[in-house]
């Protein structure tokens, strides 16, 4: 276990290692209009290479569970670790945006390995009873990347390319990459005797979604949480190109709007605190963001108080889904006591995939308006109304988050 005078270094190296995926989404998202007219497309077409990131994300939770298990936490992580950096340098030098889809998609395959090794390692290296406050120190760093990156993306996109931007992700790959071979332990020992076979995974998988608490609130968060995906996708247009605000402006709206996606977070503790129940708070604040997004349709169409009542909209939106989130993966993980790790990936993959395809919305629109955006935010939100109305019937006996021992603060 580690001790008190190394926790800072390895707390400092797992929250890098959790900081490389928000910070490979949000930092380039400033330098869509830049890298469009250089590769000679459209933002919409770049905005396809934030879907493939998604996509890729999604499908290495399913991936890197089961081999971190199976030949320890290090090795798939130097794999990883390699497979972004060397899939960074080749997104510096993309002369096609198909080849950046393609390239950010290797990337987030990369990416994913840190992540999912930090939650594991976690568990591996601390003792039980300071898992929950070293957990919500990572969640911290993840929380502030959005606030950090953009602004970050925005400055370097202005005064050095958006080039640099991949450039500076490869050297914070190679830096994390040091830090995990010359300062990072490894106690796990390696399960050789775990199945790697697709059959074994798949019944497994299986068994989790018969769940109905599991299927309907891991379908209710998801859906809610692909409002998120969808407005990271389609702000850079909305803002840089509709309302014409800079690479360097444009991160500060969009770390200002994080606050209100972060902030909500805090909320939600306050109101657990006072004695709601997860199951109360989630129909409530989905009912919020469906009213919200509705009216974010009529605010898009009407133009009313231009951008102010777009950023307006987008932060109750992203309030209602700070809020929803960590409720609705509280309760789909409270069922499972055993094969938590298995649910936990299969939530992860969920979440992403149906992010990926709600932000892949956004490539299919031409029009410079924000009506695209807020309809599709809008339909997400809906359908999550939808997956929790239809979902509630199946549940006979609800387990509460609280039940399960699961911080949701």
């Amino acid at each position: 276990m580690a001790t008190k005078q190394n926790h800072f270094f390895l707390i400092l190296i797992l929250g890098s290692l959790t900081a490389l995926g928000p910070f490979s989404i949000d930092m380039y998202l400033p330098s869509f209009p830049a890298i469009a007219k250089d590769l000679d497309t459209t933002i919409e077409r770049v905005a396809l290479s934030l879907s493939s990131y998604f996509v890729g994300i999604s499908l290495g939770q399913l991936l890197y569970g089961p081999l971190l298990d199976k030949f320890g936490r290090k090795k798939p992580l130097y794999i990883g670790l390699a497979v972004y950096l060397l899939a960074s340098f080749g997104c510096m030098m993309v002369s096609t945006v198909d080849g950046l889809i393609g390239l950010r998609f290797i990337q987030a395959i990369g990416s994913c390995a840190a992540a999912v090794a930090a939650v594991a390692m976690v568990r591996d290296l601390f003792p039980v009873e300071e898992n929950a406050k070293v957990f919500a120190l990572l969640m911290l760093v993840v929380g502030v990347s959005p606030m950090v990156a953009p602004a970050v993306g925005g400055y370097v996109t202005k005064h050095l390319g958006w080039h640099a931007i991949f450039l500076i992700l490869a050297g914070i790959a190679v830096i994390i990459l040091l830090a995990v071979i010359f300062a990072l332990p490894d106690k796990y020992v390696p399960n050789r005797k775990l199945s790697l076979r697709p059959a074994p995974m798949l019944s497994n998988f299986a068994q989790v979604l018969k769940n109905p608490q599991f299927f309907t609130y891991v379908l209710t968060g998801a859906l809610s949480f692909a409002g998120l995906f969808t407005y990271v996708a389609g702000s850079p247009l909305v803002f840089m190109q509709m309302y014409k605000v800079s690479e360097d402006v444009y991160g500060w709206i969009f770390a200002g709007l994080s606050v209100g996606f972060i902030g909500s977070s805090q909320v939600n503790s306050w109101m657990l605190k006072r004695g709601l129940t997860s199951q109360q708070i989630v129909p409530v604040a989905l009912t919020v963001q469906i009213v919200a997004g509705l009216v974010f349709i009529l605010v898009a169409m009407s133009g009313w108080m231009g951008l102010t009542g777009i950023i307006i909209m987008l932060f109750v939106v992203l309030s209602c889904i700070g809020i929803i989130s960590p409720n609705a993966s509280a309760l789909s993980l409270a069922p499972f006591s055993h094969n938590a790790g298995t649910a936990s990936a299969l939530m992860g993959a969920l979440q992403l995939g149906l992010g990926a395809v709600a932000s892949m919305g956004i490539g299919f629109f031409h029009a410079l308006t924000a009506i695209p955006l807020a309809s599709i935010m809008a339909a997400t939100a809906v359908l999550a109304g939808v997956a929790y109305m239809v979902g509630k019937r199946a549940i006979k006996q609800p387990i509460a988050a609280s039940e399960a021992g699961i911080a949701l603060h």
